[in-house]
């Protein structure tokens, strides 16, 4: 059953984010095709996005570990990747990159939170389409939260399609 609710997530976020991650593979690509970097930060489990983006088998060409905002210039790209839209440490370090004028991609599940959302933030916001656990319990309850499945699934999606632009300046 996890198999079936997890092909259905990718299908999900291929069928509602395709237009959304090509706009954030132009974003994220425009640093190496200039003289920027791309910066990846993960928060919690995310951060599994960023050891698979630089210590991965294939790693992302022009990318670094995010490490502070007050190295970066505008010719620099961010990628954040957190659980949910509303992840405080997130929501402060966007808040310093929309002051600054870093154009950042946010890699969130859209939980529609009460205040600020990185939904709202970011130049490009691309959702998980992961807000609750996939698969029901006899009790009602729910168990099987993938977001780090989800978040790389996007990762490979933006990773390939970064790569095909950047293939045209070469």
């Amino acid at each position: 059953m996890f198999t079936t609710q997890l092909a259905g997530l990718f299908k999900r976020i291929f069928d509602k984010e395709e237009l959304n991650i090509e706009d954030g593979a132009r974003l994220l690509a425009q640093a190496p095709v200039g003289e920027g970097s791309i910066y990846i930060k993960g928060f919690k489990e995310m951060e599994g996005v960023v050891l698979e983006a630089l210590e991965g088998a294939e790693p992302l060409k022009s990318a670094f570990p995010f490490e502070s905002a007050e190295k970066l210039t505008n010719a620099d790209r961010v990628l954040l990747v957190t659980r949910f839209a509303d992840d405080e440490g997130a929501l402060l370090l966007s808040e310093n990159l929309v002051e600054k004028n870093i154009p950042f991609v946010v890699i969130a599940g859209d939980n529609k939170p009460q205040g600020n959302s990185l939904a709202n933030l970011a130049d490009v916001f691309i959702q998980t389409c992961l807000v609750k656990p996939l698969l029901p319990t006899e009790d009602g309850s729910r168990v099987g939260f993938p977001s780090l499945m989800a978040a790389l699934y996007i990762y490979f999606s933006l990773k390939f399609s970064i790569e095909d632009i950047l293939e045209e300046y070469e």
